[in-house]
């Protein structure tokens, strides 16, 4: 019951602060002032000013945000250990398979275009020869290069 009173009188107080705010000309901030004004009427109309007040001093109710909180605990928790571990199955699965790809012998050159490749094989020569395996940082530099050359940049 004083819920209700409270939030209509806030209600009221918010309505009355729009009517000062037109009367000052400044139409699109009375706007704004009535419809937040309007929400705790709304609230208490609907019954949920009702419902929250009978919440509150619900036992029930606040063993049920402790297992609400728990849920989300554990949640979090578990979701910082997938982190450390590297992600989730399907992305270390993708990620031991990306490596294998990294070390297995490449069959052409790095360089070697498609045609280039086609005009050797056509003559009996073979392919361009395998250079050096690229370190680790290399490697990374030189997609990134192809992505750049891709683009035009």
């Amino acid at each position: 019951m004083i819920a209700e009173t409270v939030c209509s009188a806030v209600a009221a107080a918010g309505l009355g602060i729009a009517v000062v705010a037109v009367y000052r000309k400044r139409y699109l901030t009375a706007t704004r002032i009535a419809a937040y004004a309007l929400v705790p009427l709304g609230l208490v109309m609907t019954g949920v000013v009702e419902w929250l007040a009978d919440t509150a001093f619900s036992p029930t109710a606040w063993a049920g945000f402790g297992v609400l909180g728990l849920s989300w605990l554990l949640f979090a928790t578990t979701r910082t250990v997938e982190r450390r571990r590297g992600g989730t199955r399907k992305e270390r699965k993708a990620a031991r398979e990306a490596a294998r790809e990294r070390s297995a012998p490449a069959a052409t050159a790095p360089g070697a275009s498609a045609p280039a490749l086609g005009q050797a094989a056509s003559r009996g020569q073979s392919p361009a020869p395998r250079q050096k395996p690229a370190a680790q940082g290399d490697d990374d530099f030189s997609d990134i290069e192809a992505i750049l050359k891709k683009h035009g940049i």
